[in-house]
């Protein structure tokens, strides 16, 4: 999940090249995508999968919530909501 520098914003998505797709939204890679309108480019929650079925069935769970779920799972691993951009540099 991503959001911009007020975390007014959860964005969430999927991807099989986490470094690579976030680097993106940082760049604005997209200009015209969600996540460029609404500066979404801060790293605030990530999990790792074996298989990229399971990855999407999460996704389609998360985006099926309400943002409070969002926000609990988000508290449990980065309770500061920082971006974890460094973190993810040796995934």
């Amino acid at each position: 999940m991503i959001t911009n520098k007020n975390n007014t914003v959860i964005y969430t998505g999927v991807t099989s090249a986490l470094r690579a797709r976030i680097w993106e939204h940082k760049s604005k890679f997209y200009p015209k995508s969600f996540t460029s309108k609404y500066n979404c480019e801060k790293i605030i929650w990530y999990q790792c999968f074996p298989r990229i079925e399971e990855a999407i069935e999460k996704e389609k769970q998360l985006k099926g919530g309400s943002r409070k779920k969002k926000e609990n799972l988000i508290n449990e691993k980065n309770p500061e909501w920082r971006d974890l951009w460094e973190e993810i540099q040796d995934l």
